[in-house]
């Protein structure tokens, strides 16, 4: 199979990816990397005559960090019928009455995603966090390592939740918003926006 982008965060999908059984044998990017840990055969970006033709006949992850990215991709390729494969790490704990996309999220190892909760379409629960009963992550939304939701948050579309951020029960955050690493969030927050800090303060607007 392939994935698609080849640096930090694709190396953690590729790992998750091999530990789920499936054989990574290249990747897409703009230009051939140096870092290659996988030993993975280059075949140009996505755009790419080549690189186009593999992907059209063979399993692929999105393996990009950036949402926005991540999301003109998946969009790009969901217009030929094309949907990557889901990444979720084994020792990941998932409950059975969770609702999970089946089309390229990622769960990383030790995230735990609780009864009611639902992933959206390439949504990305990284190492250690914790998505608690009845969360809705939306698609192409990143909740990064060591992050809690509390029960029945709300992420919108695209949005960020850096590292060890914690979210109080029932907040909503909307689309594309950030909040920064090690954030106590306690209310609501506007498409776009960024907070930062315990208790958050909005710095962008």
């Amino acid at each position: 199979m392939i994935i698609i982008g080849y640096s930090g965060h694709s190396f953690v999908a590729c790992g998750i990816l091999i530990a789920c059984g499936k054989s990574v044998t290249a990747y897409c990017d703009f230009e051939e990397k140096n870092n290659n840990p996988y030993n993975l055969t280059f075949l140009g970006s996505e755009n790419s005559e080549e690189g186009h033709e593999a992907i059209m006949n063979s399993e692929f992850f999105i393996g990009v960090g950036d949402n926005m990215i991540r999301q003109k991709v998946y969009d790009r390729l969901s217009g030929f019928e094309k949907f990557p494969v889901n990444a979720i790490h084994p020792s990941a704990i998932i409950s059975e009455n969770a609702f999970l996309s089946k089309n390229g999220i990622m769960i990383s190892a030790g995230a735990v995603i609780n009864p009611l909760a639902k992933i959206g379409h390439a949504a990305i629960c990284n190492t250690g966090c914790i998505v608690e009963h009845e969360c809705v992550v939306e698609s192409f939304a990143h909740i990064g390592p060591g992050a809690v939701l509390c029960g029945n948050v709300h992420v919108g579309t695209g949005s960020f939740v850096g590292a060890a951020a914690v979210i109080r029960q029932g907040v909503r955050i909307g689309a594309f918003a950030t909040i920064g690493a090690g954030a106590v969030v306690l209310k609501d927050v506007a498409d776009n926006e960024v907070v930062v800090g315990n208790p958050s303060k909005c710095i962008k607007p």
